[in-house]
Formats: C-alpha cells, structure tokens, sequence
C-alpha cells in the first residue's frame, strides 16, 4: 500500500474542512481509553499547545494520524490511531516508519511516552526498531535496529 506523509498543523485544520473532518474521523475510530478528552477537544488542545498532526494518506484519503509534538532534536509521539476498516495492513507501521525518516531527517529523534502506550503499541514498536529509554519513560527509534542491525 502506498502510503505517504502528510503533516496537518492548526492552519491547514482551520482552513480545509475536509482536513477537519477526516482528522476527526480517525480519532473518533480510536478506542474511549486512547483520547484524554472528546475528540475535537483532544484535536483543538493538541493544536493549542503547539502540536501538529503527521497522517498517513492514501489516495487522498487520510487512514491514520498521529500526534507529534516538537522540541529540540525531539519529536514526541502519542495517540497513533488508524481508521477501523484499515486496521490490520500496515498503514499504522508505515506511518511509523515515515514519521521517524522525516525526524532523522531534520536531525530529531522521534521519542513516544510510555504513559501513552497500550501493550500492542509497545510490541509495534518493538518491532519497528524503537526502543525503551534507560529509565523506561520512553521508546526512541533506533534505526539499525529496524533494518536488522544492532544498536
């Protein structure tokens, strides 16, 4: 599947009504347990406080999003949700995946609280190639170890 990254800030969610409305539709696919607060309320705070959106997008449709906050060399990533009849095809690992090669790219790590995390989020992970920090608050990516490397 064909999957490409797609960055969603407050001005483009504010100006593009079908961007509001997909963006919404994915987290409202999220299980009660994922969002802190109703769906537009976890939507306009995350954007409030600075954060932006990187969605997985095919054939101009938005399957998936995941919330990133940036701060130096950081990127921190939480609430990952993928549209329920696309669940299960890899749109949420290639999301990932396009996610940690845009932070690389811009010299950041991209980093996902542990207090965020279910238990099948912590084996996708895993299996991506991040990693739980020292003090186990967070996972980092780690590259070579996504391509079968060691770290």
């Amino acid at each position: 599947m064909p999957v490409t990254l797609q960055e969603i800030d407050r001005a483009e969610w504010e100006k593009d009504a079908q961007v509001a409305q997909d963006l919404a539709r994915i987290y409202r696919d999220a299980p009660a347990e994922r969002l802190p607060a109703s769906v537009e309320r976890f939507i306009d705070d995350h954007f409030t406080q600075g954060g932006t959106f990187c969605c997985a997008l095919f054939n101009a449709r938005r399957l998936g999003a995941v919330a990133v906050r940036r701060e130096t060399r950081v990127w921190w990533l939480s609430h990952f949700c993928v549209r329920a009849e696309t669940r299960h095809r890899g749109v949420g690992s290639r999301l990932l995946m396009l996610i940690a090669e845009r932070a690389q790219g811009e010299a950041c790590s991209p980093r996902v609280p542990t207090t965020v995390l279910m238990m099948g989020d912590q084996l996708l992970l895993t299996r991506l190639g991040y990693h739980p920090s020292a003090d186990g608050t967070y996972y980092e990516f780690h590259p070579l170890a996504s391509q079968g490397g060691r770290r």
